[in-house]
């Protein structure tokens, strides 16, 4: 009984040092916490303003972490036991996002791990986390550019979430970027001819447009993002930190 318990004893004090590996996070809170330094302040300022957007308009929490030193686990160990830790995403949605980053320090590889709540695992299944990592992270974190890898990360997991492609199309390789090209390109020039038309007869533009097209430009006014958020500026008051939000172990990674 006495070895029994001595063994209780040993592995509650083993569990409770490993929970004390993993930071608190950064007060006041952010989604942005760079504990290896990586990013210059702007750079910081700018995911956080990003992510703090997306935030309020979804209540999806996306956070990057940053940090020297795994611990001696493994990077998806630590990104989700540091989710579950810190609350990340809404409870009841489960949607909260962590992007882990590990640099690459003298001989030690670079690791990098997008860990996805239980509510995020459909929108960005464990094959499309890879291919962010391999595809939109990994080759710029190559060459140092940390900022550029994990913002072209960001954008593509908030283009998959407001369904601007699914999951299949982008590990296809299939983006709507092509098409949108094309229609900008195709309204620009219908554009040109019936201002060009309209000069020559001196009538008004908007007579000259056809019907679907009017209506469009008139919708444009309200503008569209295509789940993309400008930096800006402005404060970051009001965020309380992590909802309380569970991960079940969905999510992937790579290294470099």
């Amino acid at each position: 009984m006495k070895r029994i318990l001595t063994l209780l004893i040993a592995v509650l004090a083993s569990l409770w040092v490993n929970a004390q590996d993993i930071p608190e996070p950064m007060s006041p809170p952010r989604l942005v916490n760079d504990f290896a330094g990586i990013l210059r302040a702007e750079e910081q300022n700018a995911l956080e303003q990003k992510l703090r957007s997306y935030h309020d308009s979804t209540s999806t929490q996306i956070y990057v972490v940053t940090v020297s030193d795994l611990r001696g686990y493994e990077p998806s160990d630590f990104a989700f036991r540091l989710g579950e830790k810190w609350g990340v995403g809404q409870k009841g949605k489960n949607n909260g996002i962590v992007i882990l980053i590990k640099p690459r320090i003298g001989n030690e590889r670079g690791r990098a791990f997008i860990a996805t709540g239980y509510g995020m695992e459909e929108v960005i299944p464990d094959v499309v986390a890879r291919q962010i990592v391999d595809k939109e992270m990994i080759p710029y974190f190559r060459e140092n550019k940390y900022y550029k890898g994990i913002d072209a990360a960001i954008n593509v997991i908030i283009d998959l979430a407001a369904g601007l492609y699914t999951a299949e199309q982008y590990s296809k390789g299939d983006s709507p970027l092509a098409g949108i090209i094309f229609l900008i390109i195709f309204f620009g020039i219908i554009f040109l001819s019936a201002s060009r038309s309209n000069r020559m007869k001196g009538g008004s533009l908007g007579r000259n447009l056809p019907f679907w097209l009017l209506m469009s430009s008139m919708g444009s006014g309200r503008g569209s993002s295509f789940g993309h958020f400008s930096s800006g500026s402005g404060s970051f008051g009001g965020f309380g930190g992590g909802g309380g939000g569970s991960f079940g172990g969905g999510g992937a990674g790579g290294s470099w």
